[in-house]
């Protein structure tokens, strides 16, 4: 069997979405760096930073390629690492990172780079950047006000299921719907507005000269109240995907920050499951674009865009979370273990769950001080 023993010469990147085969001697621009293909029969290029994406073509063993620059998509164990870096080719395809070794720092790809062909209009026509989205409402009719307030003028009352499209997006009062809990009011295309709180739709930009976002509700939970209304959601996790309880709580405790993270008060999140290209699943209602911090593996962070799942309840967001681990083969080793809480998260941290080389350790830590095992139902 073929011993991979090549040393990784240079740093890796881990860098913000962008976009990207293999280009003939001198084709590549001065800035790309040269690279070799490590991989036991042959790599596919594909047309976007995804196993999803289209194949272009393939690459051989030790063959040499030109980067331009690496982008963040699907995670890929392979014979060189685990990793979401994918590197995008002079000639336009992407390849994932992880069977890749070069001796130079492979740059950011531009935010700003083209992500699909242009839309053909007619001349003089504008390319509206207007988005459609759909009410949903448990609560009856839903007002259409003159203002982003629910003290402003109501103008008209929409139904479930009704189609409003949407200009862009500014802040005002904060509103508990059906979709989610949120300050952002939509401006639609007749100049009234309707809370964000009961609109399905894709993410919009801020209304021009729009005031910075309210922050995020302050959430007064004890660890306590936390972990009791943690507790149903993350039993049902388990009956439903095979997820110890315990540890869906300990990990919510973690990266939600006990539910004080905008993101867990505002959507309901407490994972940072991401929307994949407008995609939110079943379990989720929709999505919301947040501004976040990333950081390479070097330590250098960096401000980025990030579209997040929104939920309706803590509830959905724990079942979600057993949904994600359940669907993605890199973690099914840990099935192995539905009954031993310290080995299940032992293997999914094992198989790229965080970077954290202390993740395991914080986990189990949690699961032991907030006696959280009690809850693994089986028992």
């Amino acid at each position: 069997m073929r011993q991979y023993a090549r040393r990784f010469a240079g740093p890796l990147l881990v860098v913000a979405v962008g976009a990207g085969l293999v280009a003939a001697p001198g084709a590549a621009s001065a800035a790309a760096v040269s690279a070799t293909i490590d991989v036991r029969s042959s790599l596919k290029v594909r047309s976007g930073p995804s196993l999803a994406d289209r194949v272009l073509g393939s690459l051989r063993d030790d063959q040499r390629v030109s980067v331009v620059c690496s982008v963040t998509g699907q995670s890929v164990r392979g014979s060189v690492r685990t990793t979401t870096q994918w590197d995008k080719l002079s000639t336009g395809g992407y390849i994932t990172h992880a069977y890749v070794w070069n001796s130079g720092t492979i740059k950011r790809c531009a935010a700003s780079s083209p992500q699909a062909a242009a839309v053909k209009v007619k001349p003089g026509k504008a390319i509206s950047a207007n988005k459609v989205g759909t009410v949903r409402s448990a609560d009856g009719k839903v007002n259409i006000r003159s203002g982003p307030s629910t003290t402003a003028a109501v103008r008209r009352v929409v139904g479930n299921g009704t189609k409003v499209t949407g200009v862009c997006a500014v802040p005002g009062s904060t509103v508990s719907g059906t979709v989610r809990t949120t300050s952002q009011w939509n401006k639609l295309s007749d100049g009234n507005y309707i809370s964000h709180a009961y609109v399905v739709t894709a993410a919009l930009k801020s209304c021009p000269g729009a005031p910075a976002a309210k922050p995020a509700p302050a959430v007064t939970q004890t660890p306590e109240q936390f972990i009791k209304a943690a507790v149903p959601g993350a039993q049902l996790g388990w009956r439903e995907y095979g997820v110890p309880a315990s540890v869906t709580i300990a990990q919510a405790i973690l990266e939600s920050g006990w539910g004080r993270s905008g993101l867990s008060a505002v959507d309901r999140n407490y994972f940072g499951i991401k929307c994949q290209s407008g995609r939110y699943g079943t379990l989720a209602n929709g999505c919301h674009e947040y501004t976040t911090q990333e950081c390479t593996k070097e330590g250098t962070c960096f401000t980025t865009k990030a579209t997040f799942r929104t939920y309706a309840s803590m509830g959905h967001s724990f079942r979600d979370h057993g949904n994600f681990l359940k669907v993605n083969p890199r973690y099914a080793p840990a099935f192995n273990y539905t009954k031993n809480a310290n080995a299940f998260i032992w293997n999914v941290w094992k198989a790229g769950y965080a970077t954290d080389p202390n993740y395991y350790t914080k986990i189990t830590t949690l699961m032991a001080q907030q006696k959280l095992y009690q809850y693994d139902t089986w028992k």
